[in-house]
Order: C-alpha cells, then structure tokens, then sequence
C-alpha cells in the first residue's frame, strides 16, 4: 500500500486547504495537490493526497471513498505511477504512419 492518494470526483470550487482538512480526519497529511487547468487556473475535479504512513492512507480510503463532499460522491483510492508514452517523433505514437514505399 502507498501512502499517495488519488481523489477524484472533486467539486471544481475545492482548494487544497479543503482537502487537507478533510484528509486530517484520517491521519496526518504531508501534502496536496489539486490539479488545475493551466490555462484557466480552475480545479480539473481530481487531487493527489499524500498520507504520512501506510496505515493513515488506508484509513482514509475506508472512511472517504464514496462519501458525499461538495455534492459528490468522492473517489478515494491508492494513487498508481503514470503509464509510460509511447512513440514520439512525428505522430506521437497516435497513428502517425510513415509510408514504407517511395511515392512516385
């Protein structure tokens, strides 16, 4: 069990200090992060909440996942690594096709 946290279903007014309180309840908390739209600065509806030991973070998955906050019901789970991208160059791994026979 990690002791980070993903949190979604947020309600797009939540700040960090909203989280952290809430969080508190279960244990102590050593950081939030909201994420946020780079271009508007508003919250995009998910958070990563690190807990200070396995045993906190498992606390707050029991007391908070599907809970009602703001008029949702919370996502609270074990936060997983980001999958590596593939690809790059043109196309970006997205379909980009290079043709393998001359044109002409």
């Amino acid at each position: 069990m990690g002791r980070k946290l993903y949190v979604g279903n947020l309600p797009y007014e939540v700040g960090e200090a909203d989280l952290e309180q809430l969080f508190a309840a279960a244990g102590t908390v050593e950081s939030v992060n909201v994420m946020r739209d780079m271009a508007t600065g508003r919250a995009r509806g998910f958070a990563f909440v690190e807990m200070a030991t396995d045993a906190d973070a498992q606390k707050a998955i029991d007391q908070l996942n599907a809970q009602p906050f703001g008029g949702r019901n919370l996502t609270v789970n074990e936060a997983r690594p980001k999958p590596e991208r593939s690809g790059g160059g043109f196309g970006g791994g997205r379909g980009g096709h290079r043709r393998s026979e001359p044109r002409w």
